[in-house]
């Protein structure tokens, strides 16, 4: 490998000097019946009285658990209020505000971008070629001495593709800053995650979320994998409690099953080849795009239309028109075999839904 990554001169200054916060549960190690620690309420909740104390701040539970599904040591793991707060700590352990930049990819994730104009981290943009794939020269040329940060989504969002895994190895052997990899869609990929390179990329982050194929977005559960040491870093930064009780103890328990979860992986992608050779007779549809994701990208010819038809009749996809590289396409996320054979029941009756 050709990188120098050195995470000590990539941390910012007021980061490294940081004392965190400490709570009780932090300090005290062992087993206790009397916990007067924390002025919680000792006498209960109106709810349960488990929910009147404070949360295990670590997650050791819930880690443990996922350590056995991900294949992957808790202290390589951190758990945040979605994979938003783990971009959110990206940006404030490793970017200098006015100083800092960090590369995008478009098209892609939003919420890179969000963050960093929330801490006025400076972004480049290097557009995704026209098959939706990085363009390693452009990547390069856009680096300097102030970027901190690469930003890959794989498979990406809105595109559904998978990036080319040798060229995110490309990158990563020759960025000397993070690499951070966003695999929210993973379980529905023909690709294997980059969890299993944490031991040969010291630059590497990979995001994943229980949001998509776990089903449990309602809970904000995101998972950042690292280094022990950017670990470290990201349990510094973050709240004493950042995760609540109930998501900890509901996350536990759906995590027992990984069999459900399977088998809705396993239809889900059904759900999709079936959709997308249904949306193809189509022909007010230019082209659909192969997906790795829950979600099709569809070219249309009239996409504020379609977009506007599908409204009233009590259907809402994602108008991704004005987003680069992606004129004319809306983004349909694979639902039940109800909601797609509804989805193509109002298609049938767009004014120029007559099919081919």
């Amino acid at each position: 490998m050709t990188t120098t990554f050195d995470l000590t001169k990539l941390l910012r200054e007021n980061i490294r000097q940081l004392t965190p916060y400490s709570s009780a549960r932090d300090e005290f190690k062992g087993e206790a019946s009397v916990w007067l620690d924390a002025n919680e309420n000792a006498f209960g909740s109106p709810l349960d009285r488990n929910f009147n104390r404070y949360p295990d701040p670590l997650q050791h539970q819930l880690k443990l658990k996922l350590s056995e599904i991900k294949g992957v040591p808790p202290r390589n793991m951190f758990l945040g209020n979605g994979s938003d707060e783990a971009i959110d700590i990206l940006f404030r352990a490793f970017c200098r505000p006015g100083v800092d930049n960090v590369i995008l990819v478009p098209p892609t994730y939003g919420m890179y971008k969000v963050s960093a104009n929330i801490n006025d981290v400076a972004t480049k943009y290097v557009n995704l070629t026209a098959d939706f794939q990085l363009n390693l020269e452009g990547i390069a040329e856009a680096i300097d001495a102030n970027t901190r940060m690469i930003f890959l989504c794989s498979p990406n969002n809105p595109t559904g593709n998978s990036l080319y895994r040798e060229d995110v190895e490309t990158v990563l052997a020759n960025f000397n800053g993070l690499v951070v990899i966003d695999e929210a869609y993973i379980n529905y990929s023909r690709q294997k995650t980059f969890i299993q390179e944490l031991t040969e990329y010291s630059n590497l982050v990979v995001l994943q979320t229980l949001s998509k194929a776990w089903g449990l977005a309602g809970l904000r559960l995101g998972m950042a994998f690292a280094s022990e040491e950017i670990i470290e870093v990201f349990n510094k930064i973050k709240p004493p409690y950042n995760i609540n009780q109930a998501t900890q103890e509901l996350a536990l328990k759906a995590l027992d099953r990984v069999d459900q979860v399977n088998a809705w992986i396993k239809e889900t992608v059904a759900e999709r080849d079936r959709l997308s050779d249904s949306l193809r007779k189509f022909n007010f549809v230019e082209f659909v795009y192969p997906s790795d994701a829950n979600f099709i990208l569809v070219k249309t010819s009239d996409p504020k239309g379609l977009y506007a038809h599908l409204v009233d009749g009590g259907i809402v996809v994602r108008d991704r028109s004005n987003v680069e590289l992606c004129a004319g396409c809306l983004r349909l996320t694979v639902g039940t075999p109800q909601e797609n054979a509804a989805l193509l029941a109002a298609l049938e009756q767009y004014p120029a839904g007559d099919r081919t």
